[in-house]
């Protein structure tokens, strides 16, 4: 099965209204810009989608990526663990003036979570935050003496993710510290879209290299010389583009 996608404006196409999308990357490793900006310009277009649920490891930087797509108006909700980053002044600004909804995760739960997610586990047992303002309201129970909070499983309708390499069939080999958070989402999503540097042949991939398997994605896109956030940070871009 071929699972290439011709466009970026395609590879976001299906994404709806009031969706819950997870974006991988750490900070700017591993984040699929691209994709990202492809969904801003959906919206720009069509006024669709908003009001999504985002599941990020941070609140974005700067006025690109994830928060471009902030500064929009386009998040309703967000499900992060580092809302504190490099230059997060647009989710900061928003969330101050009540625009936005922030659920605050403890990265490790926050990893275990999207994991349980995609191995169909509904809840599991941690000690982080036992005794703070995030355990409130939650189960807790005591194993061999210790006290621990009950998680549930974190599941989203559409995985944005970025990958090295990608072949027509979905597999997927990551770059170095690209790979955090993006394996684990392509599992924990009813669909995943991969944007990749390059797109190989079958067979062109060596299987012991290949991190995500073809099974948990539905859709690979070419992008063959992606944007890293810090990059476009540091020239202080913007997207869109404000004109002068």
């Amino acid at each position: 099965m071929d699972k290439t996608i011709p466009s970026l404006a395609e590879a976001v196409a299906g994404i709806e209204n009031g969706a819950v999308v997870m974006i991988g990357g750490f900070g700017g490793s591993g984040a699929p810009i691209e994709l990202i900006h492809a969904l801003i310009d959906r919206f720009l277009a069509t006024g669709s989608p908003r009001n999504l649920t985002v599941v990020n490891n941070n609140a974005g930087n700067g006025h690109v990526g994830l928060a471009a797509l902030i500064e929009q108006g386009m998040v309703r909700k967000l499900i992060c663990s580092f809302p504190r980053s490099a230059d997060p002044r647009v989710f900061t600004d928003r969330y101050l003036a009540g625009e936005i909804e922030l659920e605050l995760v403890p990265q490790g739960t926050l990893a275990e979570r999207i994991r349980a997610g995609g191995a169909g586990i509904p809840a599991f047992y941690t000690p982080t935050s036992y005794g703070t303002d995030l355990a409130e309201g939650k189960p807790v129970e005591t194993f061999d003496g210790r006290p621990y909070v009950r998680e549930r499983w974190l599941k989203a309708d559409v995985a944005l993710i970025k990958a090295e390499r990608g072949d027509r069939l979905g597999n997927l080999v990551f770059r170095k510290a690209a790979r955090n958070f993006n394996p684990l989402m392509a599992t924990a999503a009813a669909v995943t879209i991969a944007q990749v540097g390059e797109v190989v042949e079958p067979g062109a991939l060596d299987p012991e290299a290949v991190v995500t398997p073809g099974i948990f994605v539905q859709g690979v896109v070419a992008v063959p010389d992606p944007a890293q956030e810090e990059d476009l940070n540091r020239s202080g871009a913007r997207y869109p583009e404000v004109a002068a």
